[in-house]
């Protein structure tokens, strides 16, 4: 397919104004969800009479995973999470809601397929490549389309992200970001799970946090 006429939708949800993602093919008109966060009410109008071929977690964080009842409610479409963070799903000490003063905390079905390193997923009549991107949580994932890279929050713009969370190492985060990410082509657009997107040259060139680390 021309990447360019794939149709990308982003919509900030919840508190964390986590991004949730929708990817429409332009022929096949099928969509890929990518990370339904909390307070998914604008999501789910955009989903009503669209086929939801898939449902993409980049991890298990509450805030990223907020909205999947929902989703999968309306859509019925599979669930796609890394091993490493399958059980938080249905855990909500490990996906953390259970430390948050929610109405309830997050507790989803457990995911019907699981992610790895180097996986080419064919959905939606996209060819998606999975890269498995921990530091901020154990099993994060990056979902890479030519050249488009979703990738939760491993890289933001100028930023990274925090790993002070259960299951963070600032180490792994910057090996996932130089070894995976940054053998990227700099043209590629990174869509994060908060902000703005930026590119591989652009954090390359002007993120802080990992300028000094470049080979």
């Amino acid at each position: 397919m021309k990447e360019a006429n794939m149709k990308i939708e982003s919509f900030a949800l919840g508190a964390f104004q986590t991004n949730a993602y929708v990817l429409t093919h332009p022929e096949t008109q099928e969509c890929i969800v990518i990370d339904p966060g909390m307070e998914p009410e604008p999501l789910l109008r955009a989903l009503e009479g669209k086929k939801v071929a898939a449902v993409l977690l980049t991890h298990a964080h509450l805030d990223h995973i907020g909205g999947l009842n929902a989703v999968r409610a309306l859509t019925k479409a599979p669930v796609y999470i890394h091993p490493l963070e399958s059980e938080w799903l249905t855990n909500p000490d490990l996906n953390g809601s259970s430390r948050w003063n929610l109405p309830e905390p997050i507790i989803c079905e457990p995911a019907e397929y699981e992610l790895a390193d180097g996986q080419m997923l064919e959905l939606a009549g996209f060819s998606l490549r999975v890269l498995h991107t921990p530091g901020h949580s154990p099993g994060s994932c990056s979902f890479v389309i030519g050249k488009h890279c979703f990738g939760g929050d491993v890289l933001f713009a100028q930023s990274i992200g925090r790993t002070d969370l259960p299951g963070g190492d600032f180490e792994t985060l910057m090996i996932s970001i130089q070894d995976k990410l940054f053998e990227l082509d700099d043209d590629t657009i990174v869509y994060p799970g908060h902000g703005p997107k930026t590119t591989i040259d652009a954090e390359k060139t002007f993120n802080p946090y990992v300028t000094g680390m470049l080979r």
